[in-house]
């Protein structure tokens, strides 16, 4: 009994000690889900592609616009907290997926993050027949392998976390289907699967957090 209690506290005691990073990690991908579910639910609601150059160009585009990038920033931000959090557990393969996962992330923010939302508008008011050719030179390659990236990123990202049981087999299993399903996340909603994924994440290590610190509270104090 009284070495399992000691075990408890390290365990505890590790857990809130690490950097304000590392212990922001389930909020952090709590608001990244979040806002990356709502974003898609926006766009879904608003964007006609039917007539796109219109779309494009009203204000509730950029402003879902300017708050998907920002998701994006957002959730590569939670991925470096989670890897300072979780990365003592797990080995080289689980690396190589976080590192993917960023890759990925950073490739699909500036496609469909920065570019559709600053340039896409912008080339629809100076040269409005450019946005009727999208499959001519290296732009459709460019486009293209931001997906791939993204979709690469994320299911290797799961797979990992999955074979080190870094996250609850759950969470790694739907990490994956939802990358799978969010591929095409530029339009919605294949991405809300992928938002509601990460949101289940970080509700999962904040509460994780907090039974570590209610474990931790009496060791503190009896000392």
């Amino acid at each position: 009994m009284t070495t399992t209690s000691k075990s408890l506290t390290a365990t505890a005691t590790t857990d809130v000690s690490r950097s304000p990073l590392a212990r922001s990690a389930g909020l952090l991908a709590l608001a990244a889900g979040g806002l990356f579910t709502i974003t898609q639910l926006v766009t879904a609601a608003t964007l006609d592609r039917n007539n796109l150059m219109t779309s494009i160009l009203e204000p509730v585009y950029l402003v879902n616009g300017i708050v998907y990038f920002g998701v994006f920033c957002l959730l590569m931000i939670a991925l470096v907290a989670i890897y300072a959090r979780e990365g003592h557990k797990a080995g080289k393969f689980w690396t190589i997926g976080f590192c993917a996962a960023v890759v990925g992330t950073f490739a699909l923010g500036a496609n469909v993050g920065w570019f559709d939302v600053f340039v896409a508008p912008w080339i629809a008011l100076v040269a409005p027949e450019s946005i009727k050719m999208t499959n001519v030179g290296s732009l459709p390659i460019g486009g293209l392998s931001s997906y791939v990236l993204f979709l690469i990123g994320w299911v290797l990202f799961g797979a990992a976390s999955f074979r080190a049981r870094v996250f609850p087999v759950a969470i790694s299993l739907a990490i994956v289907v939802s990358a799978l399903i969010a591929w095409p996340s530029a339009q919605a909603p294949y991405g809300i699967p992928f938002g509601l994924t990460i949101v289940g994440l970080g509700v999962w290590m904040l509460r994780r957090s907090t039974a570590a610190n209610q474990i931790a509270e009496p060791a503190t104090t009896a000392r």
